[in-house]
């Protein structure tokens, strides 16, 4: 199966590890599973708005998997996790946002999913965090 191979990726990956010791994707032969990545940019900031706060999230999946040497098109779970800001929000604009960025990114492959409702997240401001697994020439 090979030994763990950990990645971290450029810009906050660095802070991330240099911060709480952690990498941010571990690949182990044709297997990549990614931390969780929140919406925020190089100096872990999020935006006011959450539908760009998700779509930076998937960007960040996408730039931690490409540093595994993944994309969204390997990817065959998916896990994430919403801090709810009102009773419909996991059903509701998330959902779509999430739906979209699925549609967009993964060339019509349909992975399994869980999303999850949480009282909090792993910094101050994340509403969102995405986590993922792929599995290399599955595409």
């Amino acid at each position: 199966m090979g030994e763990p191979e950990f990645f971290v990726t450029p810009g906050y990956g660095d802070k991330m590890r240099d911060l709480l010791g952690y990498s941010q994707a571990v690949r182990i032969g044709d297997r990549v599973e990614i931390s969780g990545q929140g919406g925020w940019n190089d100096d872990i900031e999020f935006p006011d708005d959450l539908e760009e706060e998700i779509v930076r999230a998937f960007d960040n999946v996408e730039r931690t998997l490409a540093t595994a040497g993944a994309t969204w098109r390997d990817v065959v779970h998916v896990n994430s996790y919403h801090i709810p800001d009102d009773p419909g929000f996991i059903g509701d604009r998330p959902t779509r946002v999430m739906t979209e960025q699925f549609r967009e990114r993964m060339g019509g492959r349909a992975p399994v999913w869980t999303q999850t409702g949480v009282p909090a997240l792993g910094a101050p401001g994340m509403r969102v965090e995405i986590r993922v697994t792929a599995v290399l020439g599955t595409d």
